[in-house]
């Protein structure tokens, strides 16, 4: 090629840079145009022009944009957005400094004391000023008017809730030495937010991850549900929940967000404390947990408020008019970040800014130093009060805060952003004083191997500036307290049709609920105050006669008209509908349940909850979420329908309950029961009622029933029934034999009673054993008050021996005791060191089959001819066969004894090779 000609390469390579000089100035063109609408018509209007051109893009040159749920990884509020703070940041600051001192000595204390007893010090560290912010600004406590927030505290920040606490001047010192020692002498504190331990100061437990987050979002939606029925009034207040970004990772946190943009629910603020490690490590290693909630929260309607980087930033972003800064913001990774976080400004500005020269250029005027201290969004207070303003002003829809941090902030080396920092529980006395200089604490060095508590003077500025705060915001938080006055007692004559049994009709004892129910409803004194919650299957429990007249809560009415608009019982949804229909959310319907059970406290309401549901989706599959009712002191019904192994007709392993009764002996608030009977189900619920919402009692009741049309008998009228009834156990009919040679006791429960029943009529019939029967109700009051009896003789070794309710009770019942019922062998066990004589337990161990009743209580061997042959064993076993019924005797054996099983066996049609249902 000739000197001075011009190559293809050449004239490529001039195109190509007029082509990105002319797509660089089209570029600011548009974006220049863009700030006019901006400036002119304002974010709307902006916002329609670009729906517009995308519809154009689409429809007229077939342009389809790439879908994505995500922004960029900035702050959402710009700078320029933020409004001023209403605060003094120098005071708010040195309040946060002690209470980080005296939430981070609490730990290192304790762990001194007493090794390895544990405490978190990185959560709070991390979340400080997210809590401080809103304790100076936002949360309002319970007022007159009625006005008060409602939050639920992230549990591993415990300390520093206590801290605070501690500076109001509402904890003492020595309860705060006693962290984690509830049992020395004055007491101590809970590790975590126990209302079953603190009463008077928490109301929520949330340290089991993932309750918190779907529990406000229920508790968010009943305070919907009490004002749209008129039952409180509409105040404004919040409910907030603080949450970990590692906790997002449970399936309750994530589980039932849609409900909350579906109902609108603009009373609910999660924030989501992004510190980006769980306890092993990084949340998301290899990706971004902040863009990854934000796409899922955005997707499900929620108005989502990004917060990650603090005001030092803000200078750079304004002049990143190019987006280069922004670009590599999004590309690193949080397991990257994290590396960031530890590392000192040279090694920052290297690996963030060194991958272009003109980021490097945008940083060059900052030392490493000034790199180093380049705050977060969580750890800016301007920022989080910006965040916060704007989600509580927000309407239409939930807001999420994603505040980014750094775990164990303020630790250094002790575990500032490092995998280690979860389980960090000690500092040295380097570290100490490293922590005690950079938050400014006044304790000289001498003091500080102790980690002392730190509490200025009731009349220092720092005292008197976060009390007149939260004077102004209405008063302390977290404080719980008894809000509602007691109920009357409800008339007996609402329960007296139940009394007389269904005179020769058939009834299962989920009709008998549902009409007494629907009696409770139309009460003009307690029928508002009842909340039926139901998990989509009303149908199914004969619920359905409800819809018509009370309606299924809807916020937004009925928009539709129903398929079955021309049935008397059409599906009937209305703003001030009284039936929670939860759909298929067992979880959801649960928190449902305790919204409502804690709302005489939380509101001031005695809301008395109904939930009636599959038992075997109860206490196995919400086991957690019942454990956290009974923490809350939850007052309220649990209803198990269709319970029982052997009352569920053909649905078999899966929906059949044989073990929730013995699930339920584990949770010390809540009585369980196993009726019979209708006048047994009516005595419970009538003193449950007054037990709860009269005495005031911090109990729950779980009651089971079942499907099966049954002869309700009537109540027997005999002395103490009542009281049987409600202890667990008395004597339902007595046999008329008297001069019968062989006597015999049989226990009876729930559906199994009825082959109780038939068992009593054979064994008198056929085999001359008189027996008398006995309703148990539950196995658990029994096993409760024996226990108490047991403590209290050894105790007392002096003092006249108390004895227990189910021994007094059968003192004078002869031969042997068989309890037969539709749930594990275990649960009649649990009494037998009380009983005065053998106990023989007939239960349904096993998985459940898909059958028919018969044959599944054949299968489990709790049927009555199963019951008659126990009987006879345990007979034979006590030697009270006549002998001189058989003469016919060998090997020195007992042949009458034997010979009159085998017939019992033959004559009764038991296999006796058939499979073990406990292991087939």
């Amino acid at each position: 090629m000739m000197k001075g000609s011009i190559s293809i390469c050449e004239v490529r390579v001039a195109e190509t840079q007029q082509t990105n000089g002319i797509e660089v100035l089209e570029t600011r063109e548009w974006l220049d145009s863009l700030d006019y609408v901006l400036s002119k018509g304002g974010p709307e209007r902006a916002g329609r022009l670009l729906q517009q051109l995308a519809l154009h893009a689409r429809s007229e040159a077939g342009i389809n944009l790439p879908f994505t749920a995500t922004t960029p990884y900035q702050n959402t509020i710009p700078f320029r957005q933020q409004p001023p703070f209403p605060g003094s940041q120098e005071m708010e600051r040195r309040i946060k400094s002690l209470v980080r001192w005296n939430a981070m000595a609490m730990v290192v204390r304790a762990n001194k004391i007493q090794e390895g007893i544990g405490g978190h010090i990185s959560t709070f560290a991390s979340a400080a000023t997210l809590y401080e912010v809103a304790f100076n600004h936002f949360f309002h406590a319970a007022t007159e008017s009625g006005d008060r927030d409602v939050v639920y505290f992230q549990g591993h920040a415990a300390p520093g809730i206590y801290a605070r606490a501690y500076l109001e001047g509402r904890i003492p010192k020595e309860k705060l030495e006693n962290f984690r020692r509830e049992l020395k002498p004055g007491g101590g504190l809970s590790s975590y937010p126990h209302p079953w331990l603190m009463p008077d100061f928490w109301e929520f437990p949330t340290v089991s991850m993932g309750l918190g987050p779907i529990q406000s979002i229920y508790h968010a939606r009943f305070i919907k549900y009490l004002e749209n029925r008129g039952l409180k009034n509409s105040t404004g207040g919040k409910v907030w929940a603080f949450l970990g970004d590692g906790e997002m990772d449970e399936p309750e946190s994530l589980g039932s967000i849609t409900l909350a943009s579906r109902e609108r629910l603009d009373n609910l603020i999660f924030v989501v404390n992004c510190n980006l490690q769980r306890l092993d490590g990084p949340v998301r290693g290899n990706g971004k947990i902040i863009q990854e909630l934000e796409a899922i929260f955005r997707g499900a309607g929620w108005n989502v408020i990004k917060l990650i980087w603090g005001g030092d930033w803000d200078p750079l972003i304004d002049a990143d008019r190019d987006g280069l800064l922004v670009r590599r913001m999004g590309e690193i990774t949080d397991g990257q970040y994290q590396k960031y976080f530890v590392e000192s400004g040279a090694y920052f500005r290297q690996n963030f800014f060194g991958t272009d020269p003109r980021l490097l250029k945008m940083v060059e005027h900052l030392s490493d130093e000034q790199l180093a201290r380049m705050r977060l969004g969580g750890h800016d207070p301007i920022k989080v009060h910006a965040a916060y303003k704007a989600a509580a002003e927000h309407t239409g829809s939930p807001t999420i805060i994603l505040a980014k941090t750094i775990k164990g902030y303020g630790l250094g080396e002790a575990g500032e952003g490092k995998n280690i920092t979860h389980q960090q529980k000690k500092l040295n006395d380097d570290e100490l004083q490293i922590f005690r200089s950079r938050f400014g604490i006044p304790i000289p060095d001498g003091e500080l191997h102790n980690a002392p508590f730190y509490r200025p003077a009731d009349d220092s500025p720092e005292i008197k500036y976060m009390q007149e705060r939260r004077k102004q915001l209405g008063g302390y938080i977290p404080v719980r307290k008894v809000r509602a006055t007691p109920l009357k007692p409800i008339s007996e004559a609402l329960f007296e049709e139940f009394y007389k049994g269904t005179e020769g009709r058939e009834a299962s004892t989920t009709m008998v609920f549902v009409r007494m129910l629907s009696k409770l409803l139309r009460d003009p004194e307690v029928g508002k105050f009842i909340v039926p919650v139901v998990p989509d299957e009303a149908r199914t429990f004969g619920m359905e006669a409800l819809f018509r007249q009370v309606g299924i809560y809807s916020s937004v009415g009925q928009l539709y008209e129903p398929v079955d608009m021309d049935t008397l019982l059409y599906y009937k949804e209305a703003k001030n509908g009284q039936i929670l229909e939860e759909g298929i959310t067992e979880a959801g319907s649960m928190c449902s349940f305790i919204a409502a059970g804690t709302a005489y406290a939380n509101h001031g309401i005695n809301t008395i909850p109904f939930f009636i549901y599959y038992s075997m989706f109860g206490l196995q599959r919400i086991g957690d979420l019942i454990w956290a009712a009974a923490d809350m002191r939850c007052r309220g019904f649990l209803i198990g329908g269709t319970a029982g192994r052997t009352t569920l007709a053909g649905e078999g392993l899966q929906h059949q309950d044989g073990h929730s009764h013995v699930l339920a002996l584990g949770v010390p608030t809540l009585l369980a029961y196993d009726p019979a009977f209708a006048y047994e189900i009516a005595i419970i619920i009538q003193d449950g009622i007054k037990r709860m919402y009269v005495d005031g009692e911090s109990i729950f009741y779980y009651l089971t029933v079942t499907n099966e049309p049954l002869h309700m008998p009537e109540m027997p009228n005999q002395p103490g029934i009542r009281e049987g009834i409600l202890k667990g156990l008395y004597r339902y009919r007595i046999s008329e034999k008297k001069n019968a040679k062989l006597r015999a006791q049989l226990l009876g429960s729930g559906t199994i009673m009825f082959e109780v029943l038939k068992a009593q009529a054979i064994l008198e019939k056929d085999y001359d054993v008189a027996v008398d029967v006995w309703s148990v109700t539950s196995y658990k009051e029994l096993y409760r008050e024996a226990n108490d009896c047991a403590r209290w003789n050894m105790l007392h070794p002096t003092q006249k021996a108390k004895v227990p309710y189910v021994t007094e009770t059968l003192k004078d019942a002869s031969g042997p005791f068989i309890a037969a019922s539709d749930y594990m062998k275990v649960l009649p066990e649990s009494i037998a060191q009380w009983v005065p004589g053998k106990l023989v337990s007939l239960g349904t161990d096993g998985f459940g089959r898909s059958e028919n009743r018969a044959s599944l209580r054949d299968f489990f061997e709790v049927d009555a001819k199963h019951i008659v042959l126990a009987t006879l064993h345990a007979l034979a076993g006590e030697k009270s066969v006549d002998k001189d019924k058989d003469k016919d005797k060998k090997d020195g054996a007992d042949p009458i004894s034997v010979k009159l099983l085998e017939n019992a066996i033959r004559d009764l049609g038991i296999d006796p090779e058939k499979r073990n249902p406990a292991t087939s």
